[in-house]
């Protein structure tokens, strides 16, 4: 079972601090609250990544309202696995990856999204960048070194 990364849990907490801001700097909105309690059990206990399973409900819902907004798919529609290649050179997925996507769970395909967004050398990194969105919740990818 694939897990939910800090970072996941940060981008969804700054979509809802702009979503439902605090009317008087301390009340949060439920979805904060409920991803706050998480957020600082995984600072609290120096982790870095949840279980998608066992993910406190309500957190589980805000978190998935944010990933609801980001883009389905990180393919650019130039699929080199269609070719025989292992890792498709378009988007940066495995052959597997490719083909079980639409069975993936969120956090899975989240997994998948912030290895190929940290490696950045497929081509919607660099080559064809124009044909992808970024994905809001994680940094730039560095280039690749030459």
């Amino acid at each position: 079972m694939a897990g939910i990364h800090i970072t996941d849990i940060e981008a969804a907490i700054n979509f809802w601090r702009e979503k439902k801001p605090s009317p008087d700097g301390v009340t949060l909105a439920p979805e904060l609250r409920a991803l706050a309690e998480v957020y600082a059990l995984m600072i609290f206990y120096h982790e870095d990544e949840v279980a998608e399973k066992g993910f406190p409900p309500a957190a589980y819902a805000a978190w998935k309202a944010w990933f609801d907004t980001l883009p389905d798919t990180p393919c650019i529609a130039i699929c080199s696995t269609s070719q025989g290649d292992e890792t498709c050179k378009g988007c940066g997925r495995s052959f597997e990856e490719v083909q079980r996507w639409t069975e993936m769970s969120p956090a899975e395909r989240r997994r998948t999204w912030r290895r190929i967004t940290l490696e950045g050398d497929a081509w919607r990194f660099n080559r064809y960048a124009e044909r992808a969105g970024a994905d809001p919740a994680l940094p730039p990818a560095e280039p690749p070194a030459k």
